[in-house]
């Protein structure tokens, strides 16, 4: 009789056993010649040497199975050793499977799109109105990234710029300063990866999350580096962030044009970027609008009435600019009339 320690290394321990141990129980009862104690992350073993290794190799298959898909039951448990494969395989066009084990794939034409320049590309720019799911979508292709090991680390970064708001002093340290400004990256990776394993990347710096001022300095290698809300950025911003990538890194920059919160005296370091970067290889530019939005109906209605509005301010501005410039040839004619009276 041996004994072994198999250490469950990329996945989340509840995830695994299962709710009041389930799948331990089945994973057991159909190995009843090995006494089997799991304890955290370890799963100690002891029995014969040759149905010892029928078992490990198994393991190691539920365990790719539960951080694949973020979900594990008795059915999974079945195929798996019998060497079927799970029904789920035969989902096309899936970049990560959500923590309640819902396929997440490109719900639209230019998310497809995006997720195509990531393949090509190790720089993607994604442009477009709120609720398209660039963001959403990039953090996808991250966690894809990750779960594969294809990378090492995952930052996810913003400016830290108030949405037309004067906040003031905020209590706590520098982390429940800055959190509330990054709480919508901890909310799409809160989607895509279970809460303690969430928490344990971040624990080990595995995942990142930090304001764009953090990011100086730095040399971002074996990443896949997510800038969001960048056309918050200034122009020096930008140019920093983009001059930070390192060796097998892909970086996403997200941002919508139509919501710039700088002052009125700086110009959005997006806006600046896409005319500087935009004949450069290697680097893509996908425009999402408003057939791309996946949130509620009426925030698609709301982007057309802004673009209705904009589009009428626009014009009315430019008919008055007009009405000026025609009027002032008019007032120098009689201005000249008058003085040679």
């Amino acid at each position: 009789m041996i004994e072994k320690h198999i250490v469950l290394e990329d996945v989340d321990p509840v995830v695994f056993y299962g709710v009041n141990n389930v799948n331990m129980q089945m994973i057991k009862a159909l190995y009843p010649k090995l006494r089997i104690v799991a304890r955290g992350n370890i799963v100690k073993v002891m029995g014969d040497e040759e149905e010892m290794c029928a078992f490990e190799e198994h393991i190691k298959s539920i365990e790719e199975h539960c951080v694949k898909y973020n979900s594990l039951n008795e059915k999974d448990i079945l195929d798996i050793i019998k060497g079927n494969k799970p029904q789920k395989e035969s989902a096309e066009g899936v970049i990560v499977y959500s923590v309640t084990g819902k396929p997440i794939t490109a719900r639209s034409e230019n998310q497809q799109k995006l997720v195509d320049a990531y393949k090509e590309n190790d720089m993607i720019f994604a442009i477009g109105p709120a609720g398209s799911g660039k963001t959403y979508t990039s953090i996808a292709l991250a966690v894809k990234a990750l779960k594969n090991k294809e990378i090492r680390r995952i930052i996810l970064s913003r400016p830290a710029v108030e949405a037309g708001e004067k906040l003031g002093f905020l209590p706590g340290d520098m982390k429940e300063k800055i959190d509330p400004y990054l709480q919508p990256l901890y909310d799409a990776l809160q989607d895509m990866l279970p809460t303690m394993k969430l928490q344990e990347l971040m624990e080990q710096n595995v995942i990142q999350i930090a304001p764009l001022a953090f990011m100086r300095g730095r040399t971002l290698n074996d990443a896949v580096v997510v800038l969001d809300e960048a056309q918050n950025t200034t122009s020096a911003q930008i140019k920093m962030f983009l001059t930070r990538m390192g060796m097998n890194t892909k970086m996403i920059v997200t941002g919508d044009m139509t919501q710039i919160d700088l002052p009125p005296s700086q110009r959005s370091g997006l806006v600046e970027a896409t005319s500087i970067l935009k004949d450069v290889e290697g680097i893509a530019f996908i425009y999402m609008n408003k057939k791309d939005i996946v949130r509620h109906k009426l925030v698609t209605r709301i982007v057309d009435a802004y673009e209705r509005h904009d589009k009428m301010t626009a014009e009315a501005r430019k008919q008055k600019t007009t009405a000026h410039t025609s009027a002032e040839p008019r007032v120098l004619t009689d201005f000249i009339n008058v003085t040679d009276n």
